[in-house]
């Protein structure tokens, strides 16, 4: 669940899409790999399944921070400050300052998400450098 958020970013108690992958990333940047193999009779296989599991989860990043991204495209929503003053005094400009507000809002929202997955991934990337290594001593 998302803690408490200050202006119209996602309501509280409302899932967080990306939770799951987030907390995937989370979970796997925190295993050692020296631990891992600790004891293990065949240390390059779960060196191997781990390296897999974090390439897998970064790919699924990877693809989930194109998406964020796209969503910050678009047309500029502060555009609106182009029509005159007069303009957006007007009732349509009213309706325009509430599509404003939820395009803006929803930017917010994909780019502190953006912002959390690519710190997860970036702390992440040098495991699987590091498990590639070992997989290529291990061979």
């Amino acid at each position: 669940m998302r803690a408490t958020i200050v202006g119209p970013g996602i309501a509280v108690g409302t899932p967080d899409p990306d939770e799951a992958l987030s907390t995937r990333l989370r979970d796997l940047a925190l295993v050692e790999l020296d631990a891992l193999v600790a004891g293990a009779r065949d240390g390059s296989a779960l060196v191997d399944a781990y390296a897999d599991d974090v390439a897998d989860a970064l790919t699924e990043a990877r693809r989930r921070i194109a998406t964020l991204r796209a969503a910050l495209g678009g047309a500029d929503p502060l555009n609106v400050l182009d029509a005159t003053p007069r303009q957006r005094a007007s009732d349509p400009g009213a309706a325009a300052a509430d599509r404003v507000r939820t395009r803006l809002g929803a930017q917010a929202d994909a780019a502190r998400a953006l912002a959390r997955l690519s710190d997860l991934a970036a702390s992440l990337t040098p495991r699987l450098f590091e498990a590639d290594r070992r997989r290529g001593t291990q061979s």
